[in-house]
């Protein structure tokens, strides 16, 4: 069984990530402005979360079970398998997803109990809580992210075969 890729290309692939969620979100929050007739951001504040928090599972648990990468993995040459190289079930991609919030949970936590409101003192949390997380897997002789672990699944390398084309060239 082989290690896990570099963390830095892991987090590589989180941060491209986050830039691509960026417009999954933005259609899926007008989607659900208009569907609602929401006129301002309070209102149905709550029922957006949970939305939103529903649209970002089916988008990784879809690529997640389709494939074992999402756009950013693809890019970044990562795949999701499970612990013994099989593809992801829908009940291990859920899991893996519920799991994959513990990225973020601690660290708002800390925000929200110490009273933070400056967006950089949040900022600066919530990337010392992500550093803190991704490091976590360095405790690990494989180097998986625990959230992984737990879920029975890993991250690998997954390099593309060359088309024919470019193999008889090379």
């Amino acid at each position: 069984m082989s290690q896990a890729p570099a963390l830095a290309r892991r987090l590589a692939a989180f941060v491209y990530e986050g830039v691509l969620l960026f417009g999954v979100v933005m259609i899926a929050g007008l989607l659900y402005s208009l569907v609602t007739q929401q006129r301002h951001a309070i209102e149905g504040r709550i029922g957006m979360m949970v939305y939103l928090f529903v649209v970002l599972g089916v988008y990784f648990t879809w690529f997640w079970t389709h494939g074992g990468q999402t756009v950013a993995m693809k890019a970044w040459h990562i795949r999701l398998r499970t612990a013994n190289d099989a593809p992801v079930t829908m009940r291990r991609a859920w899991g893996r997803y519920l799991l994959a919030w513990l990225w973020f949970l601690p660290a708002s936590a800390a925000v929200y109990s110490a009273g933070l409101h400056s967006k950089a003192a949040i900022a600066a949390a919530m990337l010392a809580g992500v550093l803190a997380y991704a490091a976590l897997a360095w405790l690990r002789p494989d180097r998986q992210f625990w959230h992984d672990v737990v879920c029975g699944t890993r991250l690998v390398d997954h390099k593309p075969p060359l088309p024919a084309k470019a193999k008889s060239r090379a």
